[in-house]
C-alpha cells in the first residue's frame, strides 16, 4: 500500500531496464526507466482485485488522497477513488501510475540522461502510448498482479485502456474507456501542433535546453494549455460560468487589457499549469497522443480487438464533448461489437463538455460502481468487503447491451 499510518498518500518509484534497455517503438531505447505510482486500497489473496487507473495528458500517479497531509492537493480523480466511492478502496486495489515522457516522477525529458549527466532535453526519445502502457505492464509484473480486474481512465487515460486491450488482452478481464478515441482526428492533430507551435515560439524554450536558463519557456506553455483547456469545455458550459461578464470591472477599457472574466480564467489557468508541468513533456505527450492509431497496422479497427473477445467493455462518452465527440465512442462500439466482445456504451447528456468524466460525480459513480459490481459477480472476484451498494446509495445493475440499444 503507498498510504502511511497517518493517510498520507506515498508515492513510491518502480525503476528497470538498468541492465538491457527499455525498447521503444520508434526503435530507440531507454534506460534506466522510472516509473513514480501510487496504490489505494488492499490486494487480496490471489492478487486478483485490481484497477489500473491511467491519467489523462497533464496528470499524475496522484489519483486520490493528499500528498503530504495538504487538503489543497487532492487527487485528480479524489471523486472517485476511496471507500464507498466509484472505485471502492474497501473492496478493490487501485493503482496509478505517471506514464513515461511526463514530469511527475516517472523518466521523462527534465530526467538525468546518464550518458552526459543533464537533463534529457529533445535528447529524449518520442514516445507512443504503447511505450506507456508496456512501462505499466513491467510495473504489474514488478508488483505480482498478472491479471487486472480492469484498466480505467478518461481522455488520454482511455487511450491507454484501449492500447491494454488491444494489445494486452490476458492481463486485464475488463476496459472501461471513458471520454476518448481509438485515433486523434487532424482536428485534434492540429490543436496538438499550435499548442507546440506556441511553445517553439517562446525565445526562453532554447530547442528544449532550458533546464539551466534562469528563464523558463513558460509563455509559450501558458498558452498551450489555454488552447488545450478551451477544448475541455463546451460552449454551454463557458457560457453557464463566464457568460460576457466583465472581471473587476463595470464598463468597457476600450483597451487590450484583461477585461472579460473568461480571459482572466484562461490566464489563471495558463499560469497556474507552468508552475506544475514541464513544457517538454508537454510536447512529447502530445506527439505520443496524435500517433496512437489503433487501425494500425491493420487498418481495420474490428481486428485490433480479435484477441479481445474475452473481455468487457463499458464505454462512455458524453454528449458535450467536442473535443472527442460521442461519434468516436460509437465508431468503437461498432468495432468492439463486430469483433463480439461483450460491450456496454453509455452516451451520458451533460453540460460540462471534456472535463464531464471528471465533474459528473453523481453519474460516474453509479456507472463504474455498477459494471464492477456485476464483474465482482460474473468474474467470482474475491474483495475485502460485501457487494452491498450501501454506500453507494444502490443502484440496478449495468447489463450487456449491442450497439443498436444505445446507439439511437
Amino acid at each position: 500500500m503507498s498510504i502511511d499510518s497517518a493517510g498520507t498518500v506515498v508515492t513510491q518509484f518502480f525503476t528497470f531496464a538498468e541492465e538491457e534497455p527499455f525498447g521503444l517503438e520508434s526503435g530507440e531505447s531507454l534506460g534506466p526507466v522510472t516509473l513514480a505510482y501510487e496504490t489505494y486500497g488492499t490486494l487480496n489473496s490471489d492478487r486478483s482485485n485490481g484497477i489500473l487507473v491511467c491519467h489523462a495528458l497533464s496528470g499524475s500517479a496522484h489519483a486520490a488522497g493528499w500528498l503530504d497531509g495538504d487538503p489543497d492537493k487532492p487527487g485528480w480523480w479524489e471523486d472517485c477513488i476511496g471507500p464507498g466511492k466509484a472505485f471502492d478502496t474497501d473492496r478493490f486495489f487501485v493503482l496509478c501510475s505517471n506514464v513515461i515522457g511526463s514530469c511527475y516522477g516517472s523518466t521523462g525529458p527534465a530526467s538525468i540522461d546518464p550518458k552526459t549527466g543533464k537533463p534529457y532535453g529533445l535528447n529524449f526519445p518520442v514516445v507512443t502510448v504503447g511505450d506507456m502502457v508496456r512501462a505499466q505492464v513491467r510495473l504489474l509484473n514488478h508488483l505480482g498482479i498478472d491479471r487486472l480486474l480492469c484498466v480505467a481512465g478518461g481522455s488520454m487515460g482511455g487511450m491507454q485502456v484501449l492500447e491494454w486491450a488491444a494489445h494486452h488482452p490476458t492481463r486485464t478481464r475488463a476496459a472501461i474507456p471513458i471520454a476518448t478515441t481509438a485515433h486523434h482526428s487532424p482536428m485534434l492533430i492540429a490543436f496538438s501542433e499550435v499548442g507546440r507551435q506556441a511553445i517553439y515560439a517562446d525565445p526562453a524554450w532554447h530547442q528544449g535546453a532550458y533546464y539551466d536558463q534562469t528563464q523558463k519557456p513558460d509563455a509559450g506553455l501558458a498558452l498551450a494549455r489555454m488552447i488545450g483547456h478551451i477544448t475541455y469545455l463546451s460552449e454551454e458550459s463557458m457560457q453557464l460560468k463566464f457568460g460576457r461578464r466583465l472581471q473587476g470591472i463595470e464598463k468597457y477599457g476600450y483597451e487590450f487589457e484583461t477585461e472579460f472574466e473568461v480571459e482572466s480564467y484562461l490566464k489563471y489557468n495558463g499560469l497556474k499549469f507552468t508552475r506544475r508541468f514541464d513544457a517538454n513533456s508537454y510536447l512529447y505527450v502530445t506527439k505520443a497522443m496524435d500517433y496512437f492509431d489503433l487501425k494500425q497496422p491493420t487498418g481495420s479497427l474490428a481486428a485490433t480487438f480479435a484477441g479481445a473477445a474475452d473481455l468487457k467493455f463499458l464505454v462512455i462518452s458524453f454528449t458535450s464533448d467536442w473535443l472527442y465527440p460521442s461519434y468516436h465512442s460509437k465508431q468503437l462500439v461498432s468495432a468492439l461489437t463486430a469483433a463480439n466482445v461483450d460491450v456496454t456504451y453509455l452516451d451520458v447528456k451533460s453540460s460540462w463538455g471534456h472535463d464531464a468524466f471528471l465533474l459528473e460525480v453523481e453519474t460516474m459513480t453509479h456507472l463504474l460502481g455498477s459494471f464492477l459490481d456485476r464483474l465482482v459477480r460474473e468474474e467470482q472476484i474475491a474483495v475485502p468487503a460485501p457487494l452491498g451498494r450501501s454506500q453507494r446509495g444502490g443502484s440496478t445493475p449495468l447489463q450487456s447491451t449491442r450497439l443498436a440499444d444505445n446507439l439511437a
